[in-house]
């Protein structure tokens, strides 16, 4: 069975492989960068005393967790353009398919590592701020300089371990005809009619990528504790 593939296919198509790869790793990048900073100002959100802030943040949080990471991206490609046109009366214009995936990536992962973070804050001893208060420091002072970087300390392999899934999660964009790795694959495939070859590759490499991830996370969490 194995003298029936024919695995230059992927030789053939390493460039659009190639090209789809660099999309999934650029919107890898941004989601990563964008969760963790809107995670960040969610975590604090939740985390306040003032409840215009800490409801709508929660409501937020538990409603994107609640949905399926293939519903936010159709939100964004398909619905927005219905909304525009029934809000201002023209015809809206349709988002495109990285846009749409940024945004959805974004929003999806800013809900999960604001949970991770919130976490993270909360396992820092109160007294530690509040002996920030007793130096004069302000609330974003001692957030800055004292809790955020124990915090983020304490919860890097958990945040790394979301990065991963975040990784993997990149392929859903198949859903909006973004040319990521995996589309990239099945298009070829489609073209060739070797779709097992490109798809076995296409595993072959998520499999030692986020292997090899997971690893280098086991390994960190290890060191940390040691270092604690």
């Amino acid at each position: 069975m194995g003298g029936e593939f024919d695995w230059t296919v992927i030789w053939k198509y390493r460039e659009a492989l190639w090209d789809g790869m660099l999309t999934s790793l650029k919107l890898f990048a941004i989601a990563l960068a964008g969760g963790i900073f809107f995670g960040t100002l969610l975590a604090l959100a939740r985390l306040s005393s003032w409840k215009a802030l800490s409801l709508p943040a929660a409501g937020f949080v538990n409603l994107i967790r609640a949905i399926p990471f293939i519903m936010a991206i159709f939100w964004f490609y398909f619905l927005t353009p219905m909304i525009v046109s029934k809000f201002t009366g023209q015809q809206g214009e349709a988002v495109g398919p990285f846009t749409s995936a940024v945004v959805a990536f974004i929003m999806v992962e800013s809900a999960y590592y604001s949970e991770i973070i919130r976490a993270g804050i909360q396992s820092i001893p109160r007294g530690q701020p509040a002996a920030a208060y007793a130096l004069g420091m302000t609330y974003w002072q001692s957030m800055g300089h004292i809790v955020l970087p124990q915090a983020f300390r304490n919860m890097l392999p958990v945040m790394l371990t979301q990065a991963v899934i975040l990784f993997q999660d990149t392929s859903l964009v198949y859903v909006v005809a973004l040319k990521d790795f995996l589309g990239a694959a099945s298009k070829a495939g489609q073209l060739t009619g070797r779709i097992v070859e490109l798809y076995l590759f296409v595993a072959v490499v998520f499999f030692i990528l986020c292997f090899a991830a997971s690893w280098g996370v086991k390994r960190l969490q290890a060191r940390l504790a040691v270092a604690r």
